[in-house]
Formats: C-alpha cells, structure tokens, sequence
C-alpha cells in the first residue's frame, strides 16, 4: 500500500481524523458513517466531495472498499464495532475506549490474534508534546528505572454537557462511572514506561450538585492508586472536579520530569522540566531543564486538537500501516493495560476500597476466568452482572432535568 484508504464512523469526534485524512499524503479518506442522519448531512455539505461515500448503516460501511476502519462512535461501542470490522478483513483504529467489560477485553484480544488485522488504540494524550518527549527521555535512560508517577486527567463537562448528550438520559456519558474514562490519564504514563499495572485501588467522591444538574448518574471523580509489574507506583485522578487539569510527573531512579501545571500558565502539556542526574547517587544541583518539545511535523500539527496530538496519533497508525518501524503505536494489549485498571478501581470502590489484582490478557488461562464477565454500567451489556453507577445511594433524577439540557442543546443550535 502507497496510501491507506480510511473510512471513519462517527462526525462528531471523528471530524478531526477526517481532517487529517483529508490532508494526509499517505491516507485516502473513502467513506463516512455515522447513524446521525442530521449531523452526517452536514458533514456530507461541509465536505462536499463526490468521491466520498456516506453511511447510516454500519453493515453497509464495512462492505466498502477500504483498508482501516475509524472509530469515533460512542465510547461504549469500540469493542464490537472493532471486532466486527477485523472480522470482515479490516485494519482498525480506535478512540477511547477499547471495550466496556472483560468479556469484550477478551473477544477483543482474540479476534486480533485470530485474524491476523492491525489494532490501534487511538490514546491521543499519550502523543501530546510533554508526555511524547518524556517517552523519548525515558527510553533514552534519562531519570532511570520508573519509580512513581502522576497522572491527571481532569474535566469539569458541566459546561458543555447538553452538547455531548444532548439530554438522552440513556446517553453513555450519562452511566458512566467514577473511575471509567482513565485512559487518559493513566495511558501515557504505561506507554512511558512499558510496564504493566498489576494491582490496584480505587475511591471516588460522593454523588454531588453539579452530576445531579447534569443528569449524570456516577460519582464526580475517581482516584486510582496503581502498581505495576515493577514495584513502581501510580495516582490518577480522573473526570468531574471543578477545575480542569491535565498534567503528568514521572519519577525515576536518577531523577524526575514532568508538564507544566495549566494554572502555570507556561503551556501546560507543552512544555516539559526535567530535572535528572548523569547517573544514580549523583545529586547534582541546578540540573533543571525547562522547554516546549518540538518534532518533525509540527507545522503540520498545530491546526489539530489536543496540542497536536490529533495529528500525530494519526501519523503513527498510518505510517505503521505502511510499514515504517519507527512507528510509535498503541496495541490491543497495551490499550487494555491502560483501560483495565479503571474497570478494577471501580470493583475495588464497590467493595469497600479493597485492592484488586488486574489480570494479563495476554495469558489464554487467564482469559477463560474472565471469557463471560460482562460486569459494567451498561444495562445492553451488562445483563444480569449490571453495577451500579455510584458506590453511594443518588437522588432520584426527574425527567425534567433531561428535559432541560435537551431544550439548552436545541436553543444553541438555532
């Protein structure tokens, strides 16, 4: 393959992955799904481009000639989109997140094993520029062997939650629990590394005003404390605070790095401090190096969400496609190093803050424990397995507050 053809389903977040493949020398984009009729109409007049094709069905998507499949569809639905396109012969990218349960976990992993496709976990904040450089340090030796870390991915979606739900009170977003969209905070950190969480612990504030107003029916917020393969160990902190935050600091064993804070005002996940000796027990003083990474496509990037990161996500699975080894992607297993320890700090929350052990899928035996676990928030999936959305009892939430946030979504788009 000279160029990759690429189908996307989903205009919402999908828009900036059918930016890219508009610009892209190496990608073709060749179809769009989505089962929003009214959303994919006005991406079709937006685009208006004859040699692309439109879909509503899935079905009807998958038989297009193509190469990989985008998915920017619902967060709960990776896993059997995924599975469903490497079944009929497709390559697949997919957004956050990989699966909603461990029984997905494993037909996912299974279904990649057994047809033989490429899959890409589409992490983008594992490419923004701080947490690509401190990957780049780290695997150049630079602090040593990992030690402990932070990770925050801290969103207040009050503001703008009538448009990502727009007042469906069955909307995924809507059951999502505390600890559930971790991947973002806690994926850069195993793709820094390498290593692979082992054990956890989970807790998660009380129910509040602010989910209530929303129509949400999770606690606000969810700390995860990990530890992985190595001894090293990990806190995250995920979702509903009031003040938003993204940061990371990676601890090792000759020194530390770290983003900027956003209050900082020093561009946040653009800007890198590393502060770290020539080797272990030097403790030179006034090592501190502080800057803004730059890489090769840059001024390709900078139109792109994410500090870039949209951009380069993309880069990276298509240059993989094609077969460049310096591709720095994210496989099935490493998504599910990233997605796993939040699905086990919400079972850690449910019983009583206990650590819980997260299993290696990779290890056929420890799939056949795990082969019909459907435990989640998802009442389609869940089945008789369903949890509940909070660890602590929640107001009864009226069909007006949805009401509410629908009619504010509907006011906006006049």
């Amino acid at each position: 393959m000279d160029i990759i053809r690429v189908g996307v389903i989903g205009v919402g977040r999908g828009k900036s992955m059918i930016k890219y493949c508009r610009n892209a020398q190496h990608a073709q984009l060749v179809a769009i799904c989505d089962f929003w009729e009214e959303g994919l109409k006005k991406t079709k007049e937006e685009i208006n481009d004859p040699a692309i094709a439109y879909y509503t069905s899935y079905d009807e998507f998958l038989d297009h000639p193509m190469d990989v499949v985008v998915l920017a569809n619902y967060a709960n639905e990776h896993a059997p989109f995924a599975i469903k396109a490497m079944k009929k012969g497709l390559h697949v990218i997919s957004e956050v997140l990989p699966c909603q349960c461990l029984k997905e976990a494993v037909e996912l992993i299974e279904t990649v094993e057994s047809t033989g496709k490429k899959y890409f976990y589409l992490e983008n904040y594992c490419y923004m520029p701080a947490p690509a450089e401190m990957k780049r340090l780290y695997e150049a030796g630079k602090i040593g062997e990992f030690r402990y870390a932070e990770g925050e991915y801290v969103h207040n979606c009050d503001p703008i939650w009538h448009r990502i739900t727009r007042g469906n009170p069955d909307h995924w977003r809507n059951r999502m629990y505390s600890t559930f969209y971790c991947t973002h905070s806690i994926g850069p950190i195993v793709h820094i590394t390498g290593q692979r969480p082992v054990t956890v612990t989970g807790f998660e504030t009380p129910y509040n005003d602010m989910q209530y107003r929303m129509g949400a029916l999770g606690a606000g917020m969810g700390m995860i404390i990990l530890q992985f393969e190595n001894g090293g160990i990990m806190k995250s902190l995920d979702m509903g605070l009031y003040r938003n935050s993204i940061w990371y600091s990676l601890y090792g064993a000759k020194g530390r790095m770290e983003s900027a804070r956003e209050d900082a005002e020093m561009g946040d996940v653009s800007q890198i401090y590393v502060n770290a000796d020539p080797y272990e027990g030097a403790y030179d003083e006034g090592k501190l190096e502080s800057y803004r990474p730059s890489r090769e496509y840059d001024d390709l990037a900078k139109d792109f969400g994410h500090g870039g990161s949209d951009f380069y996500s993309m880069w990276h699975c298509m240059e993989a496609l094609l077969g460049n080894p310096e591709a720095d992607t994210i496989d099935v297993y490493q998504a599910l190093d990233m997605f796993l320890p939040g699905l086990f700090a919400y079972f850690s929350i449910l019983d009583g803050n206990k650590p819980q052990s997260i299993p290696d899928l990779r290890k056929k035996e420890m799939r056949d424990l795990y082969r019909h676990d459907t435990r989640c928030t998802d009442p389609k999936v869940a089945g008789e397995m369903l949890l509940p959305c909070c660890s602590t009892e929640i107001p009864e939430i009226p069909d007006s507050i949805y009401a509410a946030v629908r009619e504010k979504w509907l006011s906006e788009k006049k």
